[in-house]
């Protein structure tokens, strides 16, 4: 019976703390865009390819730099 002076307090102060987090993330605006990073992800912008040289690489047939480090190796 002792057990319950511990477990309730602290019951009480981890559903607080949790709580606190929850209206934290709302505040600063964790929860405002739920599926931008899901089309972030699908995304290829980690080619390391710049706009101005895919439109080179199409125009001219010359590779720039940058193009030739971001093809895959096979």
């Amino acid at each position: 019976m002792n057990i319950l002076v511990v477990l309730f307090p602290l019951a009480l102060g981890l559903g607080l703390i949790g709580l606190a987090g929850f209206f934290w993330c709302m505040r600063t605006g964790q929860y405002a865009d739920l599926e931008g990073s899901g089309w972030r992800m699908l995304q290829d912008d980690d080619l390391g390819i710049e706009t101005g040289a895919l439109d080179e690489i199409l125009d001219d047939g010359a590779v720039p730099v940058a193009a030739e480090r971001a093809r895959p190796v096979h």
